[in-house]
């Protein structure tokens, strides 16, 4: 897992996510990929498995 080694505050305050994404939605590599139905917060955790 991807981690810095030193940080002033352990949690990381998020700020917010709006509206849908104007660029980068388009598949550059293969013929199909996933899209994301709503706006949320991915773990590193969740990336790797």
């Amino acid at each position: 897992m991807l981690m810095p080694k030193r940080v002033k505050y352990r949690k990381q305050q998020r700020g917010r996510t709006k509206g849908m994404a104007q660029r980068g939605n388009s598949v550059a590599f293969g013929d199909y990929g996933l899209m994301a139905l709503e706006a949320t917060w991915v773990t590193s955790r969740q990336i790797e498995a």
